[in-house]
């Protein structure tokens, strides 16, 4: 359900936020999030609303990966990088919030929904899939990225071809625990209780196909693509997409006016070029083609 109405006050702290992240967008170093000045304060958003909330507080705690190249991967200064963080700081950007007052912590694949729930996050951007069952117990803002289930398999290794190719009982196929794709992963094998092997992030699943542990390596296409990146062409994805992933932003459940502003704030940005720009600075480096922004699920 594509949106919506705000207040009048909301919208004119958006649009001058556009024009001014526009006009900070045009340099190299950094992002044009993290370049832009404040431009919004808590009496731009309904009293009491998670926007004022924040705004007044004038930080905001974001929880990613640290561990998914490309989208949320923690550098040499400590610090997050990828399409999911550049998407926090847009966001927060809107909030009148600069990059260097946001708490970025770590929410890997089995603890995101518990730092949503008890608030922890206000908000966890981190290749978080909606699923029906999150929904249960989360919100979701946008999706704002569309992947894809595929698997991956060493370079030289010419009998993985795909998710098809792994059925035999005696082959090992990686996942990471309370990912969401592991039920569609499963339908493809012979006997998934011998032959997922799972570990709590997806490094531990490149370390055990490079030594042999595992034969190939199931996720979504965005973990793989960081995965092959990093690996100097050690690995290689095969075979087709089997499962369509949208990537939402978590925040509370219910909280249906924050999850409005968010979409809000993502249609402006993919307007304005911010959306882009935050794709060519990091996932766009190996995938040059900027992801339409997919249509949104209704906020509840």
């Amino acid at each position: 359900m594509l949106h919506r109405t705000r207040t009048a006050a909301a919208l004119a702290a958006l649009a001058a936020g556009a024009l001014l992240l526009t006009a900070c967008s045009g340099g190299d170093s950094g992002s044009a999030a993290a370049e832009a000045p404040a431009v919004a304060s808590s009496t731009d958003f309904p009293e009491g609303s998670t926007m004022a909330r924040l705004a007044e507080a004038g930080t905001v705690t974001i929880g990613t990966k640290f561990d998914q190249p490309l989208f949320g991967l923690k550098g040499l200064d400590n610090q997050p990088t990828g399409f999911d963080v550049e998407i926090g700081k847009i966001i927060a950007g809107e909030l009148g919030i600069p990059a260097d007052k946001i708490n970025f912590i770590e929410t890997n694949t089995k603890v995101r929904d518990e730092a949503v729930m008890s608030g922890k996050a206000d908000m966890v951007i981190a290749t978080y899939m909606i699923t029906e069952e999150r929904q249960e117990r989360v919100t979701f803002a946008g999706p704002y990225y569309n992947a894809g289930t595929l698997t991956m398999a060493l370079a030289d290794n010419d009998a993985i071809t795909g998710i098809e190719s792994v059925g035999d009982a005696s082959v090992k196929v990686c996942g990471a625990t309370g990912s969401a794709d592991l039920d569609a992963i499963s339908e493809h094998l012979a006997d998934p209780a011998a032959q997922l092997v799972l570990f709590d992030v997806y490094s531990k699943c490149a370390d055990a196909l490079r030594t042999g542990q595992v034969d190939a390596i199931a996720a979504d296409s965005t973990i793989l693509l960081g995965l092959a990146d990093e690996a100097d062409g050690e690995f290689k994805i095969v075979g087709e997409s089997y499962l369509d992933q949208l990537f939402g932003i978590g925040i509370t459940k219910g909280d249906v006016e924050f999850c409005e502003f968010i979409d809000d704030t993502l249609n402006a940005a993919v307007e304005d070029g911010r959306f882009a720009e935050a794709w060519k600075r990091t996932a766009g480096t190996v995938v040059p083609e900027v992801p339409s922004l997919p249509e949104f699920i209704a906020c509840a």
